[in-house]
């Protein structure tokens, strides 16, 4: 898509006007506001994530296919410290809900690696299936959690206690994504096999399977879970989005507008705002509802709100970081600095800027304080 013919114009909302903001919107820029933070190592394939730590605004963690993993401070250039190998891949990286460590998932070497923040250490490393697609914790403790693409399995770590807990068996092809519910008490995975399934953690018994008649028809490829930890809004490659009620597995309500696979999603923390993201289009949706709101043509690889603002940013295959006002649809700043696909985007837990890794080799940091 052509984000600069979108500039100055927006697509079809349905909004009345009471219901949006009176604010002044920014001035339309397309070029970056920010200091710019990159590595642009000729080992580099592409950084797959990257993740912003939840107690300190400046550290960041990245990592990608055949660069390993590293720690560096925006506010110290492009220095870094090295905590994985260029000889690992690193699929996934996310910081304990504390700040306290980091845990790294990676492909070809079948392991997590944890690493201690406040002593700069490494604190354990476990085997697992070859190729972990992602990495995720507890809400509340030092548990990891971590689902493979090889052997259709979830894993289960007690970090403080260095120890493996559990296998969650039962899919049937690769799991692309899963949580655990922000109250810590269920566990929800999703899989290439077209299946959502829903575990209690402290046993590992699986308490529901959401497959078949009224889900989807294909993998699902992402997945994400409301605050009240009710609701699990899980995007598929059938071009559909799914609402299922957790404590029972049903599916309560369906999107069903893409016109590609849905890449991600993410829900506002302030409005009642879902926003999924495909090959062709962003659709903002109010999930009480599931009525539109917003349509804007993008080819959407990944998104994150900005904080409890209106605003959310979208990373593009053609690199365009775009900026999108929730409430009236309109685009309202484009960054360019990206060449190729994004495929990471997190923001800083002050909410002053925006971190993108790309299928480019750099990972670049966004000023984005006039949104928060």
């Amino acid at each position: 898509m052509d984000s600069e013919g979108n500039k100055d114009e927006c697509e079809e909302v349905f909004l009345d006007e009471q219901d949006i903001d009176e604010e002044e919107l920014p001035e339309v820029d397309d070029e970056s506001n920010s200091d710019v933070e990159s590595d642009s190592d000729s080992d580099f394939e592409g950084i797959c994530a990257v993740a912003c730590s939840p107690t300190d605004s400046t550290l960041v963690a990245a990592g990608g296919s055949g660069t390993g993993a590293f720690l560096w401070n925006i506010n110290q250039g492009d220095q870094r410290q090295v905590i994985i190998g260029n000889d690992d891949s690193v699929s996934s990286v996310a910081f304990s809900a504390d700040g306290k460590f980091l845990a790294c998932g990676g492909t070809g070497q079948g392991r997590v690696q944890v690493w201690d923040i406040c002593s700069s250490s490494h604190k354990c490393t476990f085997d697992g299936p070859e190729d972990i697609e992602w990495v995720r914790w507890h809400p509340r403790g030092h548990f990891v959690l971590a689902g493979s693409m090889d052997d259709f399995t979830v894993w289960l770590w007690d970090i403080d206690e260095d120890a493996y807990l559990y296998t969650l068996f039962g899919h049937e092809c690769g799991v692309t994504c899963g949580d655990f519910t922000p109250d810590g008490s269920t566990i929800c995975t999703g899989s290439d096999d077209a299946s959502l399934r829903i575990w209690n953690p402290e046993d590992g018994n699986n308490i529901h399977v959401v497959q078949g008649h009224s889900y989807h028809t294909k993998g699902l490829t992402c997945l994400m879970i409301t605050p009240d930890s009710a609701l699990a809004i899980t995007g598929s490659s059938d071009c559909s989005v799914r609402i299922v009620n957790i404590r029972t597995g049903e599916v309560v309500n369906s999107l069903i507008s893409h016109e590609d696979l849905i890449q991600c999603v993410g829900l506002s923390p302030r409005l009642p705002l879902v926003a999924t993201g495909g090959g062709k289009e962003l659709i903002i949706w109010e999930i009480t509802h599931s009525l539109f709101r917003v349509v804007f043509e993008a080819h959407v690889s990944c998104l994150v709100w900005l904080g409890a603002s209106q605003y959310i940013a979208t990373g593009c295959a053609d690199g365009k970081i775009l900026i999108i006002d929730s409430l009236s649809g309109c685009l309202v700043k484009t960054f360019n600095d990206h060449s190729k696909t994004i495929l990471s985007l997190s923001i800083s837990s002050n909410g002053k800027f925006l971190v993108s890794g790309s299928e480019d080799k750099q990972v670049l940091v966004f000023d984005i304080a006039e949104f928060s």
